[in-house]
């Protein structure tokens, strides 16, 4: 007889419906001793679709399916839809130049840990022009990505040590959360709504003890999908709730708003009259 493994090494238990409590710690616990390990002390989170193409290969799908419809194939959908990829496909571009610049200027601060590295969901899209505008600039990038039955796979750029697979979506969520210092909402769908209301919510509601910036990529796409004006005027945010969304519509205007905001909040020693507030130190880093 097979003596019985003990309970930590026992596969059938590890996969139970007892033993979910240890799989839900096994995602906190092992992400935070890789951090730990890979001297990271905090990050800027990038949220965007994973539909937004590289310049490079909308245009190639657009000449595929010119070449496929002609003649008199203009008012095709298919070419209408690759058209607007290609429209579309500057925000790839834009999200690669702000990382590159982003973690130029991060990795040039004097510090022992590596700040404010770039980290995304790990995918394709906005999420691969993130980590690979890190990799331009030498940098270090995560990449936090769900397992999923239709996945499309983590993207070639995210530095090695530094992919993190997910089995439950809040566990993910809360990485994303716990060492953000800001985040940047490029275009995108449902997924990067509820990400980025579930940063507001808790921004609102004083559940992160620090300071978080959320800038909106992109007026000409999020202007005619998410306007906040209207749930104050009726009353379901505070006026200034408004003012926790910065917006901005190139890389150097939102890098400018992000070096100002983590370099007043998360570099410079808090101020005395800051220091006698009230929880104030722990929005520091």
């Amino acid at each position: 007889m097979h003596p019985q493994p003990l309970a930590y090494r026992d596969e059938d238990f590890l996969e139970s419906e007892e033993a979910r409590p240890l799989r839900i710690l096994a995602e906190y616990l092992e992400p935070l001793r890789r951090f730990k390990a890979e001297n990271i002390q905090d990050t800027v989170v990038f949220f965007g679709s994973a539909r937004i193409h590289s310049p490079e290969q909308a245009r190639e799908a657009l000449e595929r399916l010119e070449r496929r419809f002609q003649p008199g194939g203009s008012s095709n959908p298919h070419l209408e839809r690759s058209r607007k990829a290609v429209e579309w496909s500057r925000y790839y571009e834009d999200a690669r130049v702000l990382a590159r610049m982003l973690t130029e200027w991060s990795t040039a601060l004097d510090t022992q840990h590596h700040r404010f590295v770039v980290t995304s969901g790990g995918g394709p899209g906005i999420m691969e022009a993130a980590n690979r505008g890190a990799v331009d600039a030498g940098g270090k990038t995560i990449g936090l990505t769900i397992r999923l039955p239709f996945g499309q796979g983590a993207n070639r750029y995210i530095t090695e040590g530094l992919h993190f697979e997910f089995h439950y979506f809040f566990m993910r969520k809360f990485w994303f959360a716990y060492l953000a210092k800001a985040l940047v909402i490029f275009p995108g769908g449902f997924g990067t709504l509820d990400e980025m209301f579930e940063i507001l919510t808790l921004m609102q509601t004083e559940k992160l003890a620090k300071q978080i910036q959320i800038i909106l990529y992109g007026s000409e796409y999020w202007d005619p999908i998410l306007s906040l004006e209207p749930m104050a005027d009726w009353g379901a945010i505070g006026p200034g709730d408004i003012g926790l969304i910065k917006r901005a519509d190139s890389p150097e205007q939102a890098f400018t708003l992000l070096k100002a905001h983590l370099t007043e909040h998360h570099l410079l020693p808090p101020t005395a009259q800051e220091m006698k507030a009230p929880g104030i130190a722990k929005t520091r880093s």
